[in-house]
């Protein structure tokens, strides 16, 4: 036998997390780790940062990292610091004097289900605007201490972190998390061991491991299939967020929804209404709706009844493309039980998610959420009206504005958002409980008397923060990937702090434009090249892996920020996440934002930087429509020029260069004395004290209270009363006109001169229609439409009720008189549609015809 000199097998690893065991004076860190309440609350999120500050950046402001990592030795330096310890004992008695509060009793409790949220930057489960909002509203409902129950997923990779090449690429890097280091905690069962979900898939189970994160008073609860009880095809449900392709897609969208039902009920949750956030989370209703056939005995109908009733739709999106829809086939694959189960056809269900039932359109989930909840709503005023236009196929025969679809404008949560010296600032100068009342307008009053200095002072402080934090954090990455030591130290000291900075940061989607500050090179440097007004811009953001437009955007901009001209006067920021963003939106002078209109649903960057003392120059689109107030911040004006876009960027090119040379730069460096702009300090306090109030996300948070909650949860607790005796009253006399409504037919209309004629002199409409209502008696109503043709095209105007004036048996005659609204050419025309005071709305039995 021959003696090898090495003779091994392939090593066998296996992970384990050794935790720093704190000394029992220090749990309390350990509990204050596992709530997100220290990332809204300067006293928590300081705490953490002084106990290490090299340690906290280092672990991505990762509290649960950070103690794991803590030296023994520095745990020893605390133990034996007596104001830190005094400091620990007083944030954590704030923090237990917080969570002890009980939740409200006086509104309805809400599961709200979402694909991501934005909670702090070391759990990585969002990757934009979306999940900000989302987790900046279950904060909120924590701050408020609103019922509310949150649903989503623990992403093993999440989004992705961004790096550029030399040449300015976009790299995607998916990096997988630690869960043990996250701020986190598994659910238990009652043996202690980690409580998992079974949810039942076409021919076969995916289990999924239940987290939660307690963020304040609230519970989120997350999803997780990355587990050995699962296949290989199956674990990467929860790997990425928006990645794979549509048939991960649908597998992940039936786990939030169908799974995220399961899951509450495994959980014993019981809460009285259901928020779709997006089309996402759509087929949790056709889970409620098995739920309550199954369970409850109801029949598809009556369950339809009673899940409508609970359930709200949140559209963010403002285009047809950019929702989800799946082809009939593959749909099938993972849905086809689902008939069988609610006692309807195939057909029925697919025609619940086609805006256009018996063809063989895709099924959409946006549809499928509107025909399964009673409300839905934009997330602003003009997504609203833009929303009601794209959804109005639904309910043919309803103009865009007679619809039901609402709108509740997206706010911020600003203790997230506004910077701690804001904070400070805001408690001496409008009392210590001005939170309390943030959305009032009354209560930031002070504002506009306080001395012009201190609010240039703060202004100054927080800049030199953000440059700092350039400085700091971006010189080794622009060093490590952008060659050249030599201009990458030239850019990091031309970074001014007496320069006007400019930021614009969001995602790099071709419609917001980014593009457009870049049309004229040479007027872009005359501008930032000026000595006497020096002017920078900074720019951050990601595209989309898949967004090929996107990313040759952010190359574009590297290249553009790498020219002689423009260099270190035009800076690229990598890696746009949460902390970035707080940096940006406390640190620069002006925030920019140019998208395509109407393709802003609402925005929100914007709104974060009012709070902050910053001013938006931004068009008349999202929430920007709203909060402009003149002598507070600027706008490109809402209406289009062109039809072509080429042209219409064009114009809004030449006037953002124009307002940036004319108005804004000069009224920045209309400097006193002092070192400041008398004039741009009204503004900042104009802004701050007109704006910032109503994008907050307390008022917010109101307003789907008073506009959808509490409505929905008073009707439909009527509906469920008694054995649900209403909501079936109301299906069988739905099935009643149902039957009867192809013999409804107009027996005679009489009209007026007025209304026959083809001018009309301001004389009155009249009208006396005659029906047979085929034995639906006054359950029928009648109603003049009238469109008004304007600019080439037909514009909804107004309906003209009928009254009954006359029945005998199943005729009814109608009468109408009445002044048709201003002056013009108009179209006119008769519609019959059932009525019955029990509907929330037409658009909940949009049963209509016209005579």
């Amino acid at each position: 036998m021959k003696i090898q000199v090495s003779n091994t097998n392939e090593p066998v690893w296996r992970n384990i997390t050794i935790k720093s065991d704190l000394p029992p004076k220090l749990k309390k860190l350990d509990e204050l780790s596992k709530n997100l309440w220290w990332v809204w609350n300067s006293e928590g999120k300081s705490l953490f940062h002084d106990l290490d500050r090299e340690l906290w950046r280092a672990t991505g402001e990762n509290p649960v990292m950070m103690l794991q990592k803590i030296t023994t030795d520095r745990l020893n330096e605390i133990l034996k610091d007596d104001v830190m310890m005094e400091r620990i004992n007083t944030v954590y008695a704030h923090f237990k004097e917080y969570v002890k509060q009980p939740m409200r009793t006086d509104v309805p409790s809400v599961s709200y289900f979402s694909m991501e949220y934005g909670l702090c930057n070391a759990l990585k489960i969002y990757s934009g605007g979306l999940g900000i909002l989302a987790g900046d509203y279950i904060k909120e409902a924590s701050d408020r201490r609103y019922p509310m129950t949150a649903v989503g997923f623990l992403y093993r990779y999440g989004y992705f972190t961004q790096t550029l090449s030399m040449d300015g690429t976009q790299i995607a890097n998916y990096e997988a998390q630690n869960f043990n280091q996250l701020p986190i905690e598994p659910v238990l069962d009652e043996s202690g061991k980690q409580m998992i979900l079974e949810v039942p898939y076409p021919g076969r189970v995916i289990y999924a491991n239940i987290w939660r994160v307690n963020v304040g008073r609230m519970k989120l609860y997350l999803m997780d299939t990355d587990i050995d009880l699962n296949s290989e095809w199956d674990r990467p449900i929860t790997h990425q967020l928006y990645g794979g392709d549509w048939e991960n897609r649908i597998k992940q969208e039936y786990m939030l929804g169908i799974g995220g039902v399961l899951m509450l009920k495994k959980l014993g949750i019981k809460n009285q209404l259901y928020h779709c956030n997006e089309g996402h989370a759509a087929l949790l209703n056709l889970q409620r709706l098995v739920d309550y056939v199954q369970d409850d005995g109801l029949n598809f109908q009556e369950a339809l009844e009673i899940v409508r009733a609970t359930s709200l739709y949140t559209c963010h999106t403002p285009v047809p493309a950019g929702h989800d829809y799946f082809d009939e086939g593959l749909f099938g694959k993972y849905m086809g039980e689902f008939p069988a189960k609610l006692g309807i056809s195939w057909q029925d269900l697919m025609n619940m998610g086609r805006e256009n039932p018996d063809t063989n359109e895709r099924f959409s989930m946006s549809v499928f959420a509107l025909n399964t909840t009673q409300e839905s709503n934009g997330v602003s005023w003009l997504h609203g009206q833009v929303s009601r236009k794209m959804f109005a196929g639904i309910w043919k025969g309803y103009a865009p504005e007679e619809s039901h679809v609402g709108y509740v404008t997206n706010g911020v949560h600003m203790p997230t958002w506004a910077a701690s010296e804001w904070k400070e600032y805001y408690s001496r100068v409008l009392g210590d409980d001005y939170i309390e009342h943030q959305e009032d307008e009354k209560t930031w009053a002070p504002i506009l008397k306080v001395p012009d200095q201190e609010i240039w002072d703060m202004r100054m402080r927080l800049k030199n923060k953000f440059i700092n934090f350039v400085k700091r954090d971006f010189s080794e990455n622009w060093l490590k990937n952008q060659g050249d030591p030599s201009r990458i130290l030239s850019i990091v000291d031309k970074i001014n702090p007496n320069a006007l900075l400019i930021g614009f940061a969001r995602r790099f989607a071709t419609y917001k434009r980014a593009y457009l500050l870049f049309s004229d090179l040479d007027r872009l440097s005359k501008i930032v090249n000026n000595e006497k007004y020096p002017v920078q811009f900074i720019y951050a953001g990601k595209a989309h892996p898949a967004d090929g437009a996107g990313k040759d955007l952010i190359k574009r901009i590297v290249e553009i920020s790498k020219m002689p001209q423009f260099l270190g006067k035009i800076i690229f920021l990598e890696n746009y996440d949460m902390t970035v963003s707080k940096r940006l939106i406390t640190g620069v002078d002006i925030w920019l934002n140019t998208p395509t209109r109407p393709l802003e649903a609402s925005g929100t960057s914007g709104e974060k930087a009012e709070m902050n003392g910053l001013l938006n120059f931004s068009v008349l689109d999202g929430w920007w429509y709203e909060g402009y107030r003149e002598g507070a911040g600027w706008a490109l004006t809402a209406q289009r020029t062109y039809t072509d876009q080429a042209q219409q960027d064009k114009l809004d090119a030449a006037t953002i260069y124009s307002m940036l040379e004319h108005e804004i730069i000069p009224l920045y460096f209309a400097k006193n004395s002092r070192g400041y702009s008398p004039e741009w300090i009204q503004y900042i306090k104009r802004s701050i004290a007109t704006i910032a109030p109503h994008f907050t996300m307390s008022r917010m948070l109101e307003d789907y209270i008073t506009r959808f909650y509490a409505p929905e949860a008073a009707r439909s607790a009527k509906l469920r009363a008694s054995n649900y005796a209403l909501a079936k009253d109301i299906v069988a006399w739905k099935n009643n006109v149902v039957e009867h409504w192809d013999a409804v037919h107009a027996l005679d209309v009489e009209l007026s001169d007025s209304l026959k004629n083809a001018s009309n002199n301001g004389e009155a409409v009249e009208a006396t229609i005659k029906l047979d209502t085929a034995g639906l008696g006054k359950d029928l109503g009648i109603e003049l439409v009238v469109y008004r043709e304007e600019d080439g095209e037909t514009k909804f105007h107004e309906t003209i009720p009928f009254k009954v004036i006359k029945q005998e048996g199943d005729v009814v005659t109608y009468h109408m008189k009445n002044h048709i609204k201003d002056s013009g050419v108009f179209r006119y025309g008769f519609r019959v549609y059932p009525w019955n005071k029990n509907l929330p709305h037409r658009q909940d039995f949009a049963y209509m015809k016209w005579i």
